[in-house]
């Protein structure tokens, strides 16, 4: 079988597991959202807390349950990673230093997991388990209740109230991630994944030479690293490790799990706002643009040019034999259209064009379904701009699911999208112009400046994957990322939250024979175009400077 038709074998079948769950799975996340009913555990669960599920919440008091929320997660993952040393189960790992123990708590409270550091030297057990997992789980759940926030917003009118964040919080992870991520480790155990709370163990080389092995709860944290959309492996090597990604099958089964949530949740989002069709107009942007770099990105590393990567049938430097080129480029533009920044091969190794596909594929917003909750609420955020184009080519006031599209409206989308344009670009061109930081990167010339421009992108946009030839574990790097991992996450979710309340005040507005068809091919189209375009406009003179000038010299 040629490596072609094998790809498109694999994409295709990922493309029909996807199909196959949408419907049950957002169905079953929208009645999660309209249930009245609270679960046993729930109810204990606020109880502990001093929350009141049934109580609404307008749009400012819902944003300070999440800064809330989110500020006590990372003093408390910051002062266990301080502590480590004196819990059980460290492994002898030392206390990690300041500067690291805020990038990492912040990374990943904000769900980017972006890592300066070896996981399996570095953390031991309470701290991956108690610290890190518990992360994965919770700032999934953040991200989802601030999109379901919105998506009330669109479906309520007359009030300014959107749900309570503490019930959506708690039902996201009890009643979607929980038994989610259970049953994908015991999938990943079952095909090769290691599960367990063991030190180091000793193993034989191919030579006969003894080596020692960190082990660890791997299936578990892998399995909500990518149903979440959070990317954070146990081992340095993330994905591309054996341990986290044993063969072709799981390969393929992790990023099912990265695409599941963010796609089925436009079906939710469909049924919330009372039109199925509407959740289909979305997705198939998503899935348009989804498609369509997978297509570019695995073409760019099929090509030939050159006497070595003609021998070697494609770009294989960086990649894992076992997944090959076609399973490597479907990972890499799957992780990084999404919020996930799991690898499974090195980006800084694909060819300059692939690489910048990959940069690319995050500058878009990570809405292509993007991670979850965020990708939904960040092409519904497109979809107002888009609308509001629509509305200035026809002279028409734009309206968008019976609710009109004002200068309020348009300032806070506004705001929404120039926010993490903003944080990525002005890092970058700081740790271009001063004297230290550009000696982290390894390479000189374009390829050094795609290393410290993907380090910022990733950060601002919560992917958490990297140019591996950036020593990011510096002072500099450690607290500039941070911050920019906290900015990127909690600024726009401030415009969607105020977006939301805006929306949620009024009244509907008729349809009539000059309203524009959401639901209709031609504004999935329009939506799309509107992605490429704004995309482009902010970010292409700093492509131009790195993976461009890299592909053409």
């Amino acid at each position: 079988m040629s490596p072609i038709l094998a790809d498109v074998l694999q994409v295709s079948a990922l493309i029909a597991a996807l199909a196959l769950v949408y419907v049950p799975l957002g169905d079953y996340m929208a009645g999660v959202y309209s249930s009245k009913k609270h679960l046993r555990v729930e109810r204990w669960i606020y109880r502990s807390i001093g929350a009141n599920p049934d109580t609404e919440m307008r749009w400012p008091a819902y944003l300070r349950g999440v800064l809330a929320f989110s500020l006590v997660s990372v003093l408390f993952l910051y002062l266990l990673q301080r502590v480590q040393n004196h819990l059980p189960g460290s492994l002898g790992f030392a206390a990690v230093t300041p500067q690291q123990a805020f990038n990492t708590a912040a990374s990943f409270v904000t769900n980017t997991n972006w890592q300066s550091y070896s996981g399996e030297t570095t953390m031991g057990h309470v701290v991956q388990t108690g610290g890190l997992a518990v992360q994965n789980f919770v700032s999934a759940a953040v991200g989802i209740a601030v999109a379901v926030a919105l998506v009330r917003g669109f479906a309520r009118s007359r009030t300014g109230e959107l749900g309570n964040f503490w019930s959506d919080l708690v039902r996201t992870t009890v009643r979607i991630l929980l038994p989610g991520a259970f049953i994908a480790a015991i999938v990943l155990v079952a095909c090769g994944a290691i599960q367990d709370f063991g030190n180091w163990h000793a193993m034989t080389t191919l030579t006969g030479g003894s080596q020692g092995m960190p082990v660890g709860q791997v299936a578990s944290q892998e399995a909500i690293k990518e149903l979440g959309t959070n990317g954070g492996g146990f081992f340095n090597a993330n994905s591309a490790h054996p341990f986290e990604n044993p063969n072709a099958f799981t390969n393929l089964f992790e990023i099912f799990l990265i695409l599941v949530i963010p796609f089925a949740l436009t079906r939710t989002f469909g049924k919330l706002v009372g039109s199925v069709k509407q959740g289909y107009a979305i997705l198939a942007a998503m899935f348009v643009i989804w498609l369509g770099f997978v297509v570019l990105m695995t073409w760019s590393e099929f090509a030939h040019p050159g006497a070595a990567l003609h021998a070697a049938g494609g770009a294989m430097e960086g990649k894992e034999q076992r997944f090959g080129v076609g399973g490597s480029s479907l990972f890499a533009v799957s992780t990084t259209l999404t919020s996930t920044g799991a690898v499974d091969s090195f980006h800084s190794s694909f060819s300059a064009f692939g690489g910048g596909i990959a940069l690319l594929s995050m500058m878009l917003g990570e809405i292509a379904p993007g991670g979850t909750g965020s990708g939904l609420y960040g092409m519904l955020i497109m979809a107002i701009i888009a609308v509001f184009i629509a509305g200035l080519m026809v002279g028409r006031t734009p309206e968008y699911l019976g609710k009109k599209i004002g200068g309020r409206e348009i300032k806070f989308a506004a705001c929404y999208i120039l926010i993490t344009p903003a944080v990525a670009l002005i890092f970058t061109a700081l740790a271009m112009a001063l004297p230290t930081p550009i000696h982290s990167a390894a390479n000189p010339g374009p390829h050094g400046f795609s290393e410290v421009l993907y380090a910022y992108t990733s950060a601002a946009n919560n992917n958490g994957s990297a140019f591996a030839g950036l020593n990011a574990n510096t002072d500099w790097y450690n607290t500039t990322t941070g911050l920019a991992v906290i900015l990127g996450r909690f600024l726009p979710m401030v415009f969607v939250l105020a977006l939301a309340g805006s929306l949620a005040e009024q009244r509907p507005v008729p349809e009539t024979a000059g309203t524009l068809r959401t639901e209709k091919p031609l504004f999935a189209g329009l939506l799309v175009g509107t992605v490429i375009i704004v995309t482009g406009l902010t970010y292409f003179p700093a492509l131009a400077l790195g993976p461009i000038a890299e592909g053409l010299s």
